[in-house]
């Protein structure tokens, strides 16, 4: 497989749905562990921009729950409890006492969970969504399609983010 300078996977221009779509995902991964590559803890830390509290540690822990939320407690229906509490507003909140090596830590367990419990289902595979998640999908179950294709969409938003904190941090961009 062709790979990018920087030694991320280049997702297949030809393939079947389910590689293209897995392989999407593995490189939006990719990219965000990327941007994270040889930084400290307080760069970590380092806010996007006034009035943004957004930092990159904030959105490693965020895919973190990300994954556990649509592969484990959606696709899956696993009773998993937000990693980084219930009150932390969606993993984006920083503690003093955790770091980016826990965090990432973290969200690659979440990431090889998710990994694992996709590997033998379809696409047409569904997951159930609680009430609060189906008013905004319109309905109470999504296929496993669906997730893939959303995850892709979170992770390319949020590595768009995740490109502006770290060209903050030392003018390293567009990687």
């Amino acid at each position: 497989m062709a790979t990018t300078p920087d030694g991320r996977t280049i997702p297949p221009a030809h393939a079947d749905e389910r590689t293209m779509l897995e392989a999407w995902l593995d490189f939006h991964r990719a990219t965000l562990a990327l941007k994270c590559a040889d930084l400290n803890d307080e760069q970590a830390r380092t806010a996007s921009a006034e009035p943004s509290p957004m930092t990159l540690l904030g959105l490693v822990q965020h895919m973190a729950e990300v994954e556990r939320n649509w592969f484990r407690r959606v696709f899956a229906g696993e009773d998993a409890p937000p990693l980084f509490g219930p009150d932390n507003g969606h993993g984006f909140g920083l503690s003093p006492d955790r770091g980016l090596a826990e965090a990432t830590a973290a969200w690659r367990t979440e990431v090889e969970r998710g990994r694992e419990l996709i590997a033998s289902a379809s696409l047409e595979d569904a997951g159930h969504l609680p009430g609060h998640e189906a008013r905004h999908v319109g309905g109470n179950s999504v296929s496993l399609r669906w997730i893939l294709v959303h995850m892709i969409e979170e992770y390319a938003r949020h590595n768009g983010h995740a490109d502006l904190i770290r060209e903050r941090i030392d003018g390293r961009a567009g990687v």
